[in-house]
């Protein structure tokens, strides 16, 4: 397992963080997704079925890009 916490300075309300939840945890290979609203942090559990690139991908093209 790995697991990484990325900046998200685009969520602001418990919307963005179900948004976030929800289409990052249904990608093959998440094991868990927890976003904050307050810190604008998400933390992403994964496996080797997936990587970090197509993370950062699918958060950009559901308007939520990882922080540089």
């Amino acid at each position: 397992m790995i697991t990484k916490t990325y900046s998200v300075p685009s969520i602001s309300c418990g919307h963005c963080v179900n948004t976030i939840q929800m289409e990052v945890g249904e990608m093959e290979g998440i094991e868990s997704v927890t976003a904050n609203a307050e810190t604008k942090m998400v933390d992403v559990v994964f496996n080797d079925k997936t990587n970090e690139t197509a993370i950062k991908e699918l958060m950009a093209e559901i308007n939520f890009p990882v922080a540089a």
